[in-house]
């Protein structure tokens, strides 16, 4: 079979003819239809200090997809050959005390496909059975090839209280364009997306936000909507709820995202930045008493749950992110569309 392999240590991929994966008894082979690619794909691809200190070539490269059960193994009673499916890409010891208390997304144990072991840009890929997710006839291949990264944004998004608050998205890539949509979809208030980059902003637009605006702007629409600290110093009725989503990982939102927080309030983060970062914790965090909640993959399994109600009930429809298209071979020119800043999600068409 075809596969996009990570041969050695260094920049770049190869697509190569590689033995079709074999199964185990508990595990199924899927023929892969749609996969979607990611910036953890991109770190691997340019070999950058995280993938150097992470990743162990040669392996098969990829953890988003979706596709066709074609055989399972002998203690699978759950999942079939033809059934439509897609899968949590983190394996986790099911036996460990994170895993038996509702905690396996955090489980140092873990290993992700296209990371620690093969993954799913190739045309099969065998996974543990416990892992399928399945895939409703409504939805197409390419909504199942991105729920991994759709079920990042639930997380961040589900865990906080948003029905009825005014949202700060900060950063609007892939991830945090899907958190517009799931914070319009889930009764926010207003959704208020912040990012540099105007295409992006268009891209947050689309996906429900009622203001789309540069950084240099988010506090003071922030400020517009829930009147801001004022209202509490003039001894009336408490503010609108302010929730803030840091999805960049760039310092300067990270600051912003305290600085946005109301007293008392929560910060979800999943932007991951690429340094240390310096906080006031003092002023920034402790005074103002704030929540701050990292957030890791998706919940193992109630954000799955979540998600598909969501994408079930047609209130939130994740198309409007994708924005290409490329075949396998053409990996190269997915990984430039990437880091050009000119794309929303990336999609491989595998088969049809």
């Amino acid at each position: 079979m075809r596969a996009l392999v990570k041969t050695q240590a260094g920049p770049g991929f190869e697509l190569r003819e590689v033995p079709q994966p074999d199964i185990r008894d508990d595990d199924v082979l899927i023929r892969v239809r749609r996969a979607g690619v990611c910036g953890t794909d991109v770190h691997i691809y340019t070999w950058d200090a995280w993938a150097q200190g992470r990743c162990r070539p040669p392996f098969t490269v990829g953890h988003e997809f979706a596709g066709d059960v074609v055989a399972a193994g002998a203690n699978v009673t759950h999942v079939r050959p033809g059934d439509r499916v897609t899968a949590e890409g983190h394996i986790v010891d099911e036996r460990s005390l994170l895993s038996r208390t509702g905690n396996a997304h955090v489980d140092l144990s873990t290993r992700i496909i296209g990371v620690d072991r093969d993954g799913c840009f190739a045309d099969y890929i065998a996974m543990p059975a416990s892992n399928i997710w399945p895939l409703d006839r409504e939805l197409s291949y390419e909504v199942g090839g991105i729920m991994d990264p759709m079920g990042n944004a639930f997380h961040t998004a589900l865990t906080a209280d948003i029905p009825g608050s005014v949202v700060l998205v900060t950063g609007c890539g892939p991830i945090g364009l899907f958190a517009v949509g799931i914070c319009r979809a889930a009764g926010a208030a207003r959704v208020i997306a912040s990012d540099v980059n105007p295409r992006r902003l268009d891209l947050a637009t689309r996906m429900g936000a009622h203001v789309a605006v540069t950084p240099d702007r988010a506090k003071d629409a922030v400020m517009q909507w829930t009147g801001g600290d004022r209202r509490a110093e003039r001894g009336e009725a408490a503010e609108i709820q302010r929730v803030v989503l840091e999805m960049s990982g760039v310092p300067a939102a990270i600051h912003q995202a305290f600085d946005c927080a109301r007293p008392a309030g929560r910060v979800q983060m999943l932007g991951i930045p690429t340094r240390p970062v310096d906080v006031d914790f003092a002023s920034e965090v402790i005074f103002k008493g704030l929540t701050i909640y990292g957030v890791v993959g998706r919940r193992m399994y109630d954000t799955w749950h979540q998600m598909t109600r969501f994408l079930r009930s047609g209130a939130f429809d994740p198309t409007p992110v994708i924005t290409h298209r490329f075949p396998l071979e053409q990996y190269d020119e997915a990984m430039r569309a990437i880091t050009s800043g000119d794309a929303g999600k990336v999609v491989f068409e595998i088969a049809d």
